[in-house]
């Protein structure tokens, strides 16, 4: 055999490694690469190149933003306990699960809200937002998640709160901390403005309101969409 065919025939053993380690890869990484094939998703990534959604911290987290009303002289006090805040035992740490539209992520404990730190938190899910009371206490908890552009992969967590306008009164929000389910039923949804500061139309000094914020149209930076729901007692 010359040197020419042992070339031809390292060449041909080079393609059919390379061709095997690729198709490996694709098949083990398929999750997170599989929107590639998808030209809708692509579509969306060159849309959102030239008309990008900003972080859901931005401008969420901005001096004249005031997400959290429990200290106010207006409003219930965050360590008013609530005797009656009923849960079950669950397997799961910590995590936010609303089945009506799909969703079963991490819940994220902020302990800052800066910025680049509330980056950081919403890449590993939903956020618990800093003042926020607990379940067992009366008073606001807001919790705050990505939504993304159509077609957007679903990379990180990104993606998590698209579909809260699906949601319908009477849907439950299931909130889980320390291995304890705390049962919410949705009261309804609000379209507000980007900074407008959020007032629960049912809170009262005996009960526990949640509230769900993401940026409305998703992924756009132009308005907000609120979800609020009550404790089930």
């Amino acid at each position: 055999m010359d040197n020419e065919e042992k070339k031809k025939k390292l060449k041909k053993i080079a393609k059919i490694f390379i061709a095997v380690y690729l198709v490996s890869f694709f098949v083990i990484n398929w999750n997170d690469v599989s929107w590639i094939f998808n030209y809708k998703a692509v579509g969306g990534l060159i849309d959102d190149f030239f008309t990008p959604y900003p972080s859901i911290a931005s401008d969420y987290i901005s001096p004249t933003t005031n997400f959290i009303q429990n200290n106010s002289a207006n409003n219930v006090q965050n360590n008013n306990i609530n005797n009656q805040a009923k849960f079950t035992y669950s397997d799961k740490k910590n995590s936010l699960t609303i089945p009506a539209i799909g969703i079963d992520v991490p819940l994220v404990f902020a302990q800052s809200a800066n910025k680049e730190f509330m980056a950081k938190y919403l890449d590993q899910g939903a956020v618990y937002y800093p003042g926020s009371v607990m379940p067992w206490q009366n008073g606001l908890a807001v919790v705050l998640g990505h939504s993304a552009p159509p077609y957007w992969p679903k990379i990180k967590h990104d993606w998590i709160f698209n579909d809260l306008n699906k949601l319908n009164v009477g849907d439950k929000i299931l909130v889980i901390i320390d291995n304890k389910q705390y049962t919410y039923s949705v009261k309804g949804k609000t379209i507000v403005d980007r900074e407008q500061e959020i007032i629960p139309k049912n809170l009262t000094a005996s009960n526990n309101i949640l509230v769900l914020v993401t940026c409305w149209p998703p992924g756009k930076d132009i308005k907000r969409i609120l979800i609020e729901a009550e404790l089930e007692k």
